[in-house]
């Protein structure tokens, strides 16, 4: 591939991105309160007029609209264009890793292809589940099943199906161990201090070591453990600068998502380096 086709292409995927983000917003609204996602079609929140097709522009609409709804002038939360964007880079940022980064495969023809592409569609739609399961669990302590249980199945058929056409069983097995040994961790939390972990995590836990587990040991470990150190330091934060009580409840799952995409991102470099650490490298 070309630099000027790859520019393209990861081009083409963010505006993807940018697109899917826009559906998130709706995802993000309407799941928690058990409303359907794909009808009625947007609507002005404060005044009820349906959105039309050009004030429905990714970011764009928002910025020529100055965040104001062009029928009745009510403002318009930044949160829109912010979680569009973000969907776009994040989009950006995973075809570039999975089609020139360190996952990058060897070849680019035949069933090497045919896998890579499963291997990219698999971790966008991660990224885009990553985004609003964030959003939801912020707003209402929730991780819907109606999101994470499709995951389980999206995650296998796809991920599945680029093992089988690779012919990496490693991949598929220590994806499948992932996930028991992440669900069975989070479930054995949930069990011993009910107050510090929700069954929504334990179905979490169990998606992202599937991702997690494909990538291979360092990532899944990696990725498994940062979710505590990343979700530690918050909290100790928020005790510190008294925003916080021992006890309180906070939202776990964006920093499990978060310390997953570290997993995937940075596992393999972080794990190598405390082998070496430890001299076992």
């Amino acid at each position: 591939m070309t630099l000027a086709l790859f520019a393209i292409a990861v081009g083409f995927v963010a505006v993807f991105g940018a697109l899917i983000g826009s559906f998130l917003n709706v995802v993000v609204y309407r799941i928690p309160a058990g409303r359907s996602i794909v009808s009625p079609p947007s609507a002005c929140g404060s005044c009820g007029t349906e959105v039309k097709p050009y004030d429905n522009i990714p970011v764009v609409s928002w910025l020529l609209l100055r965040g104001r709804c062009r029928s009745c002038h009510s403002a318009i939360s930044p949160r829109y264009p912010l979680v569009e964007g973000a969907t776009a880079i994040a989009f950006a940022l995973v075809a570039w890793w999975f089609w020139a980064g360190p996952q990058a495969p060897a070849e680019h023809t035949g069933t090497a292809l045919a896998a890579g592409v499963l291997e990219v569609v698999a971790y966008l739609y991660l990224a885009a589940i990553s985004i609003a399961l964030a959003l939801i669990d912020l707003d209402t302590h929730r991780l819907p099943n109606a999101i994470v249980l499709p995951s389980y199945l999206v995650g296998a058929a796809l991920l599945g199906t680029a093992g089988v056409l690779t012919g990496d069983w490693a991949a598929l097995l220590s994806a499948a161990i992932g996930g028991v040994v992440l669900y069975a961790l989070y479930l054995l939390l949930a069990l011993v201090y009910p107050g510090g972990m929700g069954f929504g995590d334990v179905k979490l836990a169990g998606v992202l070591g599937i991702f997690l587990g494909y990538l291979g040991w360092g990532p899944l470990i990696v990725g498994g453990f940062a979710a505590f150190v990343l979700g530690g330091v918050f909290a100790l934060v928020l005790v510190a600068a008294r925003r916080a009580r021992k006890g309180s409840g906070i939202p776990f799952g964006p920093w499990m998502l978060a310390g997953a995409w570290l997993g995937i991102l940075a596992g393999p470099t972080i794990w190598n380096a405390y082998l070496a650490l430890l001299g076992l490298a």
